[in-house]
């Protein structure tokens, strides 16, 4: 698909992409992120978009399953708990910044583990990828990424309990 082909099929897609990622998320820039990043993936593939019967549904799942992720990332719910967080910081400003120091130690505590469980955890519980995605994508099995994932578990639980 030349670039004058896909301003004509994929660009005039941007207002119901931005409605459905509006359905599911709720901040206005993270909306506009998820539409601009399913355009990149459309540009990276679109060799490949006269293969699909609808491009329009593609872009529609593509964009669904950003804001999944999104949503399910522990990095985006972290945010959200530190908005929250300040918002109630002048009921408790102590459990306020606890909260926060909690999250930088196990963050800090992440850093030290060894590289493939490192690398295993933040995909799952920042990134937010499936066990399944993350044994495709490291080349490992799915049983192999679980036992990583339960010892890099393990091993931040005892570090931060020593804190």
């Amino acid at each position: 698909m030349e670039q004058e082909q896909f301003k004509i099929e994929v660009v005039p897609l941007r207002g119901k992409l931005s409605g459905c990622a509006r359905r599911l998320l709720d901040d206005p820039e993270d909306v506009e992120d998820i539409v601009q990043e399913v355009f990149l993936k459309l540009w990276y593939i679109r060799e490949e978009l006269e293969r699909y019967d609808s491009v329009e549904a593609l872009a529609v799942q593509i964009t669904k399953h950003l804001c999944l992720n999104r949503l399910r990332s522990f990095q985006y719910r972290q945010e959200k708990l530190s908005d929250s967080a300040i918002i109630t910081a002048d009921d408790n400003p102590y459990v306020s910044l606890e909260q926060k120091d909690s999250v930088s130690h196990v963050m800090s505590i992440m850093e030290q583990l060894p590289g493939l469980q490192q690398t295993i955890l933040r995909m799952k519980h920042v990134d937010g990828f499936e066990v399944k995605e993350i044994a495709e994508l490291t080349g490992s099995t799915p049983e192999a990424v679980r036992v990583n994932l339960s010892r890099a578990r393990k091993r931040v639980k005892e570090l931060f309990l020593k804190m």
